[in-house]
């Protein structure tokens, strides 16, 4: 179950109850404070971290004024937020690596927490990023490793560098460095080492080794979202063996403990700098603690989105997302950015950052109809007129007929366009009449910077 499915949904319950409610009283209040509590425990957050956030949450509540224009309700929404964000470290961390500069990134794991996958998406991240990226493989335990990371990278333009019948990780991962710097003229490296459990000595002693002969810029670990709590005591067991500069957690699309996870990690003071998202090599993405709370409170990935849309070097605006969820997009505008929106992913994952109230919890069924009728809309859209293009609202059942004739389409495929068009202005539109979502000024802030 996807993390943002349920623990959201569970968390988008409480919330929905509480803004339904006739007034704003302690019982409200603390009704609200229960349905969270509920949706963190589910996800495996501590009860300890859940018992705090609670008398923040009611101290604030109790205690705060309530500005001048603002409801109860929306202040109280601001709260649950804020604290929420605060849980999970607040600021995300990003690479910022000098290009002019060598880099080397260690990165460390429990074998089975996807780690060497994760190590070739984030490659294949950087390299879009415009680094020059090799990878060493210094895996000696796990046979198979260095082929696994050639065929992930296959194609990617990116060199992989192995020494299958090695023993010696500290002697490839030497060799492999000095390889990529010299002769293929990388400025990032990344160094994929043997998975090892935290009681592992013997593997533990390599990675001390491998960090004192290596002496990597930046040593990564990557943890399983699936292990919930667990997360915690393996983030602090290795980095009393190496200094963690940073983590990824992967497996963020199918566990259910994934809040549980994530605040375990942030409790030891780790930085979360990504979250594997899925099982493709793009399926990778910086951490954004506002991004991740905004998706659960159902306002939107706004940041998370317009970066990955950078990466993919998509013709999708900041003015042009804008435009389209602010409800000013015309037909062709609609039908346009679904096709640049399925560039980046399942539909489903991107849409999941859009701050419109509804969509985000359609059913996926309904999504992948909307992911099959993106092409047969292209089509349509050819066949009609520029007036009918601007203005759909002129489009009766004689046009209708006139363009699924001349696009070869069924005449309920053209009507489905406009309903889905027309659904989605008047949803973007019933933000101005849902304050308690905060999309405007945040959606402004976030489009501004």
């Amino acid at each position: 179950m996807n993390p943002i499915t349920s623990l959201g949904e569970l968390i988008r319950q409480a919330i929905s109850k509480f803004v339904s409610a006739p007034g704003v009283d302690k019982n409200v209040v603390e009704e609200l404070i229960r349905g969270i509590q509920r949706a963190l425990l589910v996800s495996d957050v501590s009860v300890e971290l859940v018992m705090k956030l609670s008398e923040r949450i009611r101290d604030r509540a109790l205690t705060e004024k309530v500005p001048p224009g603002v409801s109860k309700k929306d202040q109280m929404i601001k709260i649950v937020y804020e604290e929420l964000v605060a849980l999970l470290g607040e600021k995300p961390h990003k690479i910022a690596i000098d290009k002019s500069k060598q880099y080397t990134i260690m990165v460390v794991g429990i074998q089975g927490h996807g780690k060497t996958t994760t190590v070739a998406k984030l490659a294949n991240y950087l390299k879009k990023l415009s680094y020059s990226v090799g990878v060493v493989c210094a895996d000696t335990f796990r046979t198979g490793a260095y082929e696994q990371l050639r065929q992930l990278l296959d194609g990617k333009d990116i060199p992989v560098y192995g020494l299958p019948e090695e023993r010696d990780a500290v002697a490839i991962a030497l060799k492999g460095v000095d390889y990529m710097y010299r002769q293929q003229k990388c400025n990032v490296v990344l160094l994929d080492t043997a998975g090892r459990h935290k009681d592992q000595q013997s593997l533990m002693l390599e990675m001390k080794m491998l960090e004192e002969k290596i002496k990597p810029n930046e040593i990564m670990l990557v943890l399983d979202g699936t292990i919930g709590q667990q997360a915690g005591a393996h983030a602090e067991a290795f980095h009393k063996a190496t200094p963690i500069g940073s983590i990824i957690i992967t497996k963020m699309d199918t566990s259910a403990k994934g809040g549980g996870a994530l605040s375990a990690v942030v409790a030891t003071g780790a930085k979360i700098k990504f979250i594997g998202t899925g099982e493709k090599l793009e399926d990778i993405e910086v951490f954004n603690p506002q991004g991740f709370i905004g998706r659960l409170l159902g306002i939107g990935d706004i940041e998370g989105l317009l970066e990955k849309i950078r990466i993919a070097e998509l013709e999708f605006s900041k003015e042009k997302f804008k435009s389209f969820t602010s409800g000013t997009f015309t037909l062709e505008d609609f039908v346009k950015q679904f096709k640049e929106m399925r560039k980046l992913g399942p539909l489903k994952k991107i849409i999941s950052k859009l701050p419109l109230p509804g969509i985000p919890n359609l059913p996926e069924e309904e999504l992948e109809k909307v992911e099959t009728q993106i092409d047969k809309w292209s089509a349509i859209i050819s066949s009609m007129t520029v007036e009918e293009r601007k203005n759909p609202h002129i489009i009766d059942s004689s046009r209708i007929r006139r363009i699924a004739r001349g696009s070869g389409v069924m005449e309920r495929d053209v009507k489905n366009l406009l309903q889905q068009y027309n659904l989605s202005k008047r949803m973007v539109k019933s933000m101005k009449r849902a304050p308690w979502k905060l999309p405007r000024h945040m959606l402004d802030k976030e489009l501004e910077e």
